[in-house]
């Protein structure tokens, strides 16, 4: 299965070139691996473009899936290779209805952890209560995101997937 990442490096005109890395999800293990001396992390991310000249904004809709993707990069070869890392939160329940909602939120690996476990006790604390009748999936929805966003400073989005982008 792995922990899949997407990382995109900033190019000099402002717009982004995609890769795909399919065990970088993992504890944000990529925001050490990444610099001048090794920009694809020693082979931790694939050589080939996943998508090029993509708009920072499109990356999220289009590209970033929350229901496959752990982890978004963003990468600046022009600024030494710093990285900001994100941790990917998918909003649905799993269920077939409706699953293009996430949501980053900006983490380093030493707060990965305690991300990703508030997250999923908040998230399957919430489906508890949906499955007990006390809420609406969406109402359960609007909470969580309302949470990701006040609580940890959430990027909440809709994943539409365009053509051709993540095709194997």
């Amino acid at each position: 299965m792995g922990h899949r990442a997407l990382v995109a490096y900033r190019r000099p005109d402002r717009l982004y070139d995609l890769r795909y890395s399919h065990w970088g999800g993992a504890e944000l293990s990529l925001v050490d691996a990444i610099g001048p001396s090794s920009p694809l992390a020693n082979g931790a991310i694939d050589t080939t473009l996943f998508a090029d000249s993509v708009a920072r904004d499109r990356i999220l809709t289009d590209f970033l899936d929350p229901c496959i993707y752990e982890a978004l990069y963003l990468v600046s070869p022009n600024s030494g290779y710093a990285v900001d890392a994100f941790r990917v939160c998918w909003l649905e329940w799993g269920d077939g209805r409706d699953e293009g909602r996430g949501a980053i939120l900006e983490s380093r690996p030493e707060d990965d952890r305690a991300i990703r476990t508030w997250f999923r006790a908040t998230k399957t604390t919430l489906a508890d209560v949906v499955e007990m009748g006390v809420l609406s999936r969406r109402a359960a929805q609007v909470y969580l995101e309302s949470r990701l966003c006040e609580e940890r400073g959430a990027v909440v989005y809709t994943y539409r997937g365009a053509e051709g982008a993540g095709d194997d």
